[in-house]
């Protein structure tokens, strides 16, 4: 079961950040009475890319947080863990062949060995996913598929498993930042700007009916927030971990991070998440998908007329890193 961290009272004494190029951002001294665990300024670089054909760098690293603790950056993940599956190609501009024109050619080209058995006597799911910028997913505590681009350039997946009815559906989301522990990437002429995450997907049976979407009936839970320019813009209610009263406008060399543990069990089916917030859905105009072929040439899937899948993650798209969500298709 997930047990909160203690409460904590923390003051940070640092007032103003000059960043490179145009970017001014005054970091505020004011106290942090939340139960996360602050980290302030960049992390240290342990893998220097993870995918060394993207577009950004996907790099890895460490931050110590004032309360002693080591946390992973952007976060820990399982993309060079070979027992993890690579989720399939719904689109993907690093393999040639694989910028497929519609669902149709994507599912065509699938292999029975890009099925995850789950359950033996189960049937096969089809999960059609878009996930900005990375993912692990797995069903019943069982992992069914990776995203297998990190950060950009932006490409879309399937993953099909086996698998009975009721199942629990957990994905690790990850808005991967190219400044480490600072939540930030380098966009024109700003060196901090303030990227945003998003996930959708819609899963189909064996005979090609629809039996899940994403939409605010799943569960989001918040796991590191950043970058944070003064700690007072952050509040909790009940398991509610919000900073919509946070700026958004830009990031600074010297901003601060808050980080949570996430249960070991997570995603597992027996795993309560009953406390945990609902997803927020947001649109494809605000997760900015419109001229992203990996997303748009699958629209009979991800913006169905019978049953649209909706864009979801925790309460802010921008400051919100880590979002686990889960839920269960009846």
């Amino acid at each position: 079961m997930h047990k909160s961290q203690v409460s904590k009272f923390i003051t940070l004494s640092f007032v103003t950040a000059l960043i490179a190029c145009t970017d001014t951002v005054t970091i505020t001294n004011n106290p942090y009475t939340g139960t996360g665990s602050v980290t302030q300024g960049a992390g240290t670089t342990t893998t220097a890319n993870l995918f060394p054909s993207g577009v950004r760098v996907a790099a890895m690293g460490t931050i110590t947080s004032t309360d002693n603790k080591t946390w992973a950056l952007p976060a820990d993940v399982n993309f060079t863990n070979t027992a993890f599956p690579f989720a399939s190609d719904l689109y993907n501009s690093y393999v040639s062949g694989h910028t497929y024109a519609n669902s149709t050619a994507a599912t065509a080209a699938l292999l029975s060995s890009n099925i995850v058995t789950v359950d033996a006597d189960g049937e096969v799911f089809t999960a059609y996913i878009f996930g900005d910028n990375y993912f692990e997913m797995y069903i019943n505590g069982i992992p069914v598929g990776k995203d297998p681009v990190p950060y950009t350039d932006f490409n879309s997946c399937i993953v099909r498993f086996k698998a009975k009815k009721p199942f629990t559906v957990a994905v690790k989301c990850l808005d991967w930042e190219e400044n480490l522990g600072l939540g930030t990437e380098k966009q024109g002429s700003s060196t901090n700007y303030i990227g945003d995450g998003g996930f959708v997907m819609l899963i189909k049976n064996a005979s090609g009916s629809i039996v899940g979407i994403t939409d605010n009936t799943w569960k989001a839970q918040t796991y590191y927030i950043s970058p944070i320019s003064d700690l007072a813009c952050l509040s909790e209610s009940g398991n509610n971990r919000l900073s919509s009263s946070c700026n958004t406008s830009v990031g600074a060399s010297n901003s601060y991070g808050i980080h949570w543990a996430a249960p070991t069990n997570w995603f597992n089916t027996s795993y309560d998440d009953s406390n945990w917030p609902a997803a927020t859905t947001f649109s494809n105009s605000t997760v900015g998908v419109e001229n992203k072929s990996s997303y748009t040439n699958f629209a009979d899937v991800f913006d169905n007329s019978s049953k649209d899948a909706n864009f979801i993650w925790s309460s802010n798209l921008k400051l919100d890193n880590l979002v686990l969500l889960r839920k269960k298709i009846e």
